[in-house]
């Protein structure tokens, strides 16, 4: 190689780290634009938590009112099978007896004996149900969230087994066949798929609440940030009687029931 060769070759290498120079302080600007960007309106929490009123639930329609349930199914493309055996649900009633069946007690009052008892995931502290989950389609995000990646689920149905409170349903079939309408604004599922409550994690991002609390018309669902001490769920706590399913078991529930 020439001399000349050489300085051109030197040339060519100073333009080139040059060239990853004005790279890398374009990356940090972007950064800082970033960093400078405007907040987003997304609702931010440390430990999102959900409180039911039932004495409130029980007064809409005299305990048939079901405007949380079929919101919810509708917005997250839930279908509607009518055998139990395969049913989907995100949110449904189950009788006082089934939900709170650790706590018993001879002189139950009358006014909550087989009453209906809304139940949904519990987005749990210690979620046995990600534990299990071999890929990881079952995770749980800093604010407390439990979610599921519908791409990671390989149908074992391991988390079916470890939730102590049967808030999982499996897609025995497809289900978008079943669905009377669908919402193209959130993803469906396949067959072989297990799936939940998600406390509307997408809502969240929007700015809004879950939908089965916006649709509640008598007021019965409260969501809100159990780390703010003056959000409205600590609100209820301090001032209310509530119950937890199951709270022996360690998961940390994170679902109230204000009686």
């Amino acid at each position: 190689m020439s001399k000349m060769d050489r300085r051109s070759f030197l040339r060519f290498g100073g333009l080139c780290v040059l060239g990853l120079g004005v790279l890398s302080g374009a990356e940090v600007l972007a950064e800082k634009q970033l960093k400078a960007a405007p907040a987003s309106p997304a609702l931010v929490g440390k430990k999102w938590a959900m409180v039911i009123d039932m004495k409130k639930c029980w007064e809409a329609g005299k305990g048939e009112c079901r405007d949380c349930i079929l919101a919810c199914h509708r917005a997250h493309n839930v279908p509607d099978i009518a055998n139990p055996k395969e049913e989907v649900k995100w949110i449904w009633t189950e009788p006082y007896e089934e939900v709170f069946l650790d706590q018993k007690q001879e002189y139950t009052a009358e006014g909550i004996q087989g009453k209906p008892f809304l139940v949904l995931c519990n987005h749990c502290d210690n979620p046995p149900c990600a534990r299990v989950c071999p890929t990881k389609a079952t995770f749980k995000r800093e604010d407390g969230i439990v979610m599921m990646d519908y791409h990671r689920c390989i149908g074992c149905r391991f988390c079916m087994a470890a939730c102590p409170f049967g808030a999982r349903s499996f897609n025995f079939r497809d289900p978008r066949p079943l669905l009377p309408k669908l919402n193209p604004d959130f993803p469906t599922r396949e067959m072989g798929v297990v799936e939940k409550c998600n406390f509307c994690a997408e809502r969240l991002e929007a700015g809004a609440l879950p939908l089965c609390v916006e649709a509640c018309r008598q007021g019965a669902l409260v969501f809100g940030d159990l780390e703010d001490g003056n959000s409205e769920v600590r609100t209820i706590l301090r001032s209310r009687f509530t119950m937890r399913r199951r709270p022996e078991l360690g998961t940390g529930p994170n679902v109230y029931y204000a009686i």
